[in-house]
């Protein structure tokens, strides 16, 4: 029986360099780029593909944290809050990656992006706004990295196209703290989604250091972007490239259809 082949070096940089400027741009972990790239680009299989871009995103979120840092953008209580949550939530998300059928997977993963995308065009995310934290909005954080390390550990992404949103829109975070917290909050829920996908096997390294290590060379490009482009209209552009994801899973779910 023939081994699957290995993705290439090339395609993998070519899809690090792209999360990262949008990891950077967005406050995300890349995992909306790396798991359809290396699913529907390079033939990964869906559930592998997720636990590779948790590992990807690593090295990604480590270099934007310190990028947003070094501006002054990042709610530092909120990010352990948000931490603290995660760890566990990211190990329950790979539990039932390994569980669940492919097919649910991938059109959970579509029906999160619809609403996400949607949420985009509500949230009016303002500069001066800031995070009042008290012991009530401390737990609502917790649980929201709970929440949010499930999607992380289940869809493969980072966690920040949940996050970012959810700050601005129920805690009344600006854009640029939002951003820069939830890429601290991924560090920890990298590392404890990818624990929990290499138990499982369900990781392929390799691919996962390659695009990390590119997506890292890119993000700090990217988080200068963030700070000069108007939020609402990075907020117009996260949509947009969300909505052309979807789309792309979409119509390979109904080929797929069609070919049976």
């Amino acid at each position: 029986m023939n081994q699957p082949q290995r993705p290439g070096v090339i395609p993998l940089v070519a899809i690090g360099i792209a999360a990262g400027a949008l990891s950077g741009m967005f406050g995300i972990g890349g995992g909306t780029i790396i798991v359809p790239a290396l699913a529907l680009w390079l033939g990964m299989n869906q559930k592998l593909a997720a636990g590779t871009s948790v590992a990807a995103i690593l090295p990604t979120a480590v270099v934007g944290a310190i990028s947003y840092a070094l501006q002054g953008n990042v709610d530092w209580i909120a990010a352990l809050c948000l931490a603290l949550g995660i760890v566990g939530g990211a190990q329950l998300g790979t539990y039932l990656l390994a569980r669940l059928p492919i097919r649910a997977i991938q059109w959970s993963f579509m029906i999160f992006l619809a609403a996400i995308i949607v949420s985009l065009w509500i949230i009016v995310p303002q500069r001066e706004d800031q995070i009042a934290v008290t012991w009530v909005t401390g737990i609502l954080l917790v649980l929201t990295g709970f929440v949010t390390g499930i999607i992380s550990g289940l869809v493969g992404v980072g966690g920040g196209i949940v996050v970012v949103p959810v700050l601005m829109f129920f805690f009344g975070s600006n854009d640029l703290a939002a951003k820069g917290s939830s890429l601290v909050m991924m560090i920890p829920g990298s590392i404890s989604g990818t624990l929990g996908n290499f138990r499982r096997r369900n990781v392929d390294l390799r691919a996962a250091l390659i695009v990390g290590v590119s997506a890292s060379a890119t993000v700090p490009l990217g988080s200068l972007l963030a700070g000069a482009v108007d939020p609402f209209i990075g907020n117009i552009l996260f949509s947009l490239y969300l909505a052309f994801i979807l789309t792309q899973m979409l119509l390979r779910q109904l080929r797929g259809r069609r070919a049976k």
